[in-house]
């Protein structure tokens, strides 16, 4: 199933600059060096506000999932998409979808790399695949 699709602003331009150039973009603590989800503000490790953009490696474990379930469109069945917990290698943990990868396959610990979805009209998406 597609990802959605979704529209830069003036917080998350840089971010899909990156997407588009197929890297995943991460915040850096300035203060101590610890390594933050896309959308902190702040470092949850020292509190500091001097968040810079860092590029991640992309890849990380599955730590949780959840499938949602969609409706039937005449004789095909319902499809199902994973939303995955990811957390990178760096540390942060991410809300992804998980794709290529049967919901009865998903297991916690599943390693799993990034890559780049565009949907029609936006911005380039992360998500997760079996690496």
């Amino acid at each position: 199933m597609p990802v959605g699709t979704v529209k830069r602003d003036g917080a998350t331009a840089a971010f899909f600059n990156a997407t588009a150039r197929g890297e995943l973009l991460i915040r850096r603590c300035e203060a101590c060096g610890g390594f933050d989800a896309p959308q902190a503000t702040a470092c949850a490790h020292c509190g500091s506000a001097e968040l810079a953009w860092a590029v991640a490696r992309g890849t990380g474990t599955v730590a949780s999932w959840t499938v949602v379930h969609g409706r039937a469109q005449g004789d095909a069945p319902a499809p199902r998409t994973v939303l995955a917990i990811v957390e990178l290698d760096e540390g942060p943990w991410l809300q992804v979808h998980l794709a290529d990868v049967p919901p009865e396959a998903v297991t916690a610990g599943l390693k799993v790399v990034v890559g780049f979805e565009r949907p029609e009209g936006g911005e380039a998406v992360p998500v997760f695949r079996p690496a």
